[in-house]
C-alpha cells in the first residue's frame, strides 16, 4: 500500500509540473507551515544535475545512439533506427527535465534570498541547459508560465521557441554578470558540487555558461534576427576578457562519475545484456575510427576475431544482421559519459564559426584542437601525425560543405553520448552524412523533433492545440524554429 501511494504522488507532482493542471488545494495542503518554502541553493544542485546527467545517459543509449548510428538493436522490434518514434518515449524527457527545471529555478530564488550572486549564476546556467534540451526537443513549449504551480498557474501556455531563445541568451548574460563577481564558495559547500567541486573562483562555472551560450548562438545562427554572428565574434574574439571559455579538456563540464555511490553511472546497476546486449555498433561509427587510426575506439569497442565490425543501420524489417563489435563493459562505469559540454566540442563550434566568417582566424586551427582534444580527453596519446593523415587532415580546397563536413563528423564523435546533441547538430547541419538502409521508415527523412507528451495534449488541451496551429502541426517531421529555412 504504502508503494502505491508513493507510486501515485509522483505521478500527480510530475503532472502539476509539467501540465500545471492540479488544484490548487492540493498545493497548499502539502505544504509545511514549520519549514522554509525555499531550499538552500548549494542543497538542490547535486541532486537535481546529478538526475538530468543520469536520465540523459539512459535516453542517449536507447534514442539518440540509435538514430544517429551509433550503434544498431538487433531487437526487430524496436525500429529507432528506422525512424519510428512512438509518442510515449516524449515522457521520460518531458518529465525529468520539467522537474530538474523547478530544481534550477528554485536554485536561483533561494540564492536570490541569500544574497548569493554566485548560486544565483549557476543556477541560471542550469536552467538554461534544462530548457535548451526542452524547446530543441519539442520546439514551442510552455516556458515563462512553466513550473509556476505555486502562483497557481496550472495550465502554462506555450512560448515560441524563438521568445524562449532570446530568454535564454539574456538568462547567459546574466550569469555571466553574476560569475564575473568571483564571490566565493564556502569551503564546506565543495562537496556539493559534483561538476567543478566547488571551484573558489567561480570561474570554472563562468567558462562553461559562456560555452554553452555559443553552442546555443550557433544553433540559432541561421536566423537572422536572432544576430548570433556579431555575438560569437564578440564572445570568441572581441570581448573575450568578459566572456572567459573552456580553455582545455579539465575545464569542460562533465560530472566524472567516481564509480561509488551517489557519484554513479546509470549504467551502474544494469545487467552487462541491458546496456549491450540487444545492440551492436554501426559500420558508419566503427568504419571512420577503423580508418583514421583514432585510439578512441579500444575505449569505445569490442573487438571480433581480432578485428573491429559494425553493423548496417536502418536494415529492413525480419533481416537482422550478426551482431559484430559492441560497447564494453568498462564503458558502463566509465566517468566521462557524465558529460555536458566538453572542450572539444567548443572547439568545433568555433571551427564551424571561423569558416562561416563569424571570427577571423583558420577554422583549420580550432579543428586541429578539437580533432586533438576530441583523444586526449579520453586518456589517450594523440598518434603522431594523426591530424595529417587521410580523412583528418584538413583541407583548404574543399568546398564549405565538405569543410562541414570534416568538422561535424569529428564533432560527432566528440559528443558521443552527450544526451541528443549529435542528433540536433544533425538536424541543423545536414552532417554528417549517414548511410541510408533499406528498412527506414518516414520517407527516410530523420524525425526533426518528438511529439508532445500524450497527456499534456489532454491536461492542457486548449494551450496544446494553440501551439500545434503556430508550429505547424504535432509531428515528428515539423521543424523547430532554429532549424526552419
Amino acid at each position: 500500500m504504502k508503494n502505491i501511494r508513493i507510486t501515485a504522488f509522483s505521478l500527480m507532482a510530475t503532472l502539476c509540473i509539467g501540465t500545471m493542471a492540479c488544484k490548487k488545494d492540493f498545493i497548499n495542503i502539502n505544504n509545511d507551515p514549520n519549514t522554509s518554502p525555499v531550499a538552500t541553493p548549494e542543497t538542490l544542485l547535486a541532486p537535481a544535475l546529478y538526475s538530468v546527467i543520469n536520465n540523459n545517459q539512459t535516453r542517449a543509449l536507447r534514442l539518440t545512439n540509435e538514430l544517429m548510428q551509433d550503434h544498431v538493436t538487433t531487437t526487430n522490434s524496436d525500429e529507432i533506427h528506422r525512424y519510428i518514434i512512438r509518442p510515449g518515449e516524449s515522457d521520460n524527457m518531458w518529465n525529468n527535465w520539467y522537474l530538474a527545471r523547478t530544481n534550477f529555478i528554485d536554485m536561483y530564488k533561494g540564492a536570490q534570498k541569500l544574497q548569493s550572486s554566485t548560486y544565483m549564476g549557476i543556477g541560471l546556467i542550469l536552467d538554461v541547459w534544462t530548457t535548451s534540451m526542452i524547446t530543441d526537443m519539442f520546439g514551442d513549449v510552455p516556458y515563462s508560465e512553466a513550473n509556476r504551480g505555486r502562483d497557481t498557474i496550472y495550465q502554462p501556455k506555450f512560448d515560441a521557441q524563438k521568445d524562449i531563445y532570446t530568454d535564454l541568451f539574456r538568462k547567459l548574460e546574466e550569469a555571466n554578470t553574476l560569475l564575473a563577481k568571483k564571490q566565493t564558495v564556502p569551503t564546506d559547500d565543495a562537496p556539493l558540487d559534483p561538476l567543478y567541486k566547488g571551484d573558489s573562483t567561480v570561474n570554472q562555472w563562468r567558462k562553461f555558461g559562456n560555452s554553452l551560450y555559443l553552442r546555443l548562438l550557433m544553433r540559432a545562427s541561421a536566423k537572422a534576427e536572432i544576430n548570433a554572428a556579431a555575438k560569437i565574434k564578440e564572445i570568441a574574439e572581441t570581448n573575450t576578457g568578459n566572456y572567459p571559455i573552456f580553455q582545455n579538456n579539465e575545464e569542460s563540464a562533465i560530472l566524472r562519475f567516481t564509480g561509488v555511490p551517489p557519484y554513479t553511472s546509470a549504467f551502474y546497476t544494469y545487467r552487462e545484456f541491458d546496456f549491450n546486449g540487444d545492440n551492436g555498433l554501426s559500420t558508419f561509427f566503427i568504419n571512420n575510427l577503423k580508418e583514421w587510426g583514432d585510439p578512441r575506439i579500444a575505449k569505445w569497442a569490442t573487438t571480433v576475431s581480432g578485428a573491429y565490425e559494425g553493423i548496417p543501420s536502418g536494415y529492413a524489417p525480419g533481416n537482422i544482421p550478426q551482431r559484430m563489435s559492441y560497447y564494453p563493459k568498462a564503458l558502463m562505469n566509465e566517468p566521462l559519459l557524465g558529460n555536458i559540454m566538453n572542450y572539444s566540442e567548443l572547439q568545433f563550434i568555433l571551427a564551424e564559426a571561423a569558416l562561416k566568417g563569424y571570427i577571423s582566424g583558420a577554422p583549420a586551427t580550432y579543428y586541429n584542437k578539437g580533432v586533438e582534444a576530441g583523444i586526449t580527453l579520453w586518456g589517450l596519446a594523440v598518434p603522431s601525425g594523426y591530424t595529417n593523415r587521410e580523412g583528418v587532415k584538413w583541407n583548404d580546397a574543399l568546398s564549405l560543405e565538405d569543410k562541414m563536413e570534416m568538422i561535424m563528423v569529428q564533432k560527432y564523435y566528440s559528443l558521443f553520448f552527450t544526451d541528443f546533441q549529435q542528433w540536433h547538430e544533425y538536424k541543423r547541419t545536414g552532417h554528417p552524412v549517414l548511410p541510408k538502409g533499406p528498412g527506414l521508415q518516414n520517407n527516410g527523412v530523420m524525425p526533426a523533433r518528438f511529439k508532445y507528451p500524450v497527456y499534456v495534449q489532454s491536461l492542457n488541451r486548449t494551450n496544446y492545440q494553440k501551439a500545434v496551429a503556430a508550429m505547424g502541426g504535432d509531428d515528428l517531421n515539423v521543424k523547430v524554429w532554429w532549424n526552419k529555412n
